[in-house]
């Protein structure tokens, strides 16, 4: 049985994507001079977030930074101004964005049955978070949603000084075990599922029906890889036999 089983948070724990365009339809129908569809509008945002946060992973700007690039590119879509300071594009994201979209966070169904049965398992694998997320956020969410007390650490590039795909071996690091020894399980077939392979983890694709950057179907694959639609199925992949 392996060791440490490291899950990926966005995607696989909590629904994101939909927590996402969620609060953005929310602050849409709230604007009456959008331009724009709710979820017209849904999708730009997703797309500055993606650009954004990879600015971020590459240490070229702090997250409260990232969230501000999101900001001088949205207002005018809603047929608003761009608030003119730093302080007051932290002020609109606190205010329009991160409220709603922290009411949004849902977990996924089958998150729990199997966290349960993991934690009961006879001499079980340790379990921590592997997000490439912001360290505070990512807590906030698992608390919010009650799933910090499964997981025996939260790790994120300010912990690791690296982001997926570079920190599967600084994590293994951290949790004391070798990568042989070591699972990970995420939705992204490549970064989380090939990246850990490649680092020498055991990689577990947690298909979910949707390919989580452009919300359309899943991602093809050559049968080769190690895939459960459902998070519940996780713990018959984890007898003696396997890694």
């Amino acid at each position: 049985m392996a060791d440490v089983i490291f899950f990926d948070l966005d995607g696989t724990l909590v629904d994101h994507r939909s927590a996402v365009f969620e609060a953005i339809g929310r602050i849409v129908r709230t604007a009456p001079n959008a331009t724009a569809p709710p979820q017209d509008l849904a999708a730009l945002w997703w797309t500055l977030e993606a650009r954004h946060m990879r600015e971020y992973l590459a240490g070229q700007c702090s997250f409260a930074e990232h969230h501000r690039r999101r900001v001088r590119s949205f207002p005018p879509e809603l047929g608003e101004p761009v608030p003119g300071s730093p302080d007051l594009l932290d002020v609109w994201i606190a205010e329009r964005y991160l409220t709603a979209f922290e009411e949004s966070w849902r977990c996924y169904p089958d998150v729990r049955p199997c966290l349960e049965r993991l934690k009961r398992l006879p001499r079980g694998p340790r379990l921590p978070v592997l997000t490439n997320g912001d360290p505070g956020q990512q807590r906030a969410k698992l608390a919010r949603l009650d799933l910090l007390q499964y997981f025996e650490a939260v790790l994120t590039p300010a912990e690791l000084g690296a982001a997926k795909p570079a920190a599967y071996a600084a994590a293994c690091r951290r949790m004391g075990t070798d990568p042989a020894r070591a699972v990970n399980v995420g939705d992204m077939l490549d970064g989380d599922v090939h990246a850990a392979t490649r680092a020498g983890l055991t990689g577990i694709w947690l298909d979910r029906g949707i390919d989580f950057v452009t919300g359309g179907p899943s991602p093809s694959t050559d049968g080769t890889v190690l895939r459960i639609e459902h998070l519940t199925a996780l713990p018959e992949h984890l007898s003696p036999t396997n890694p």
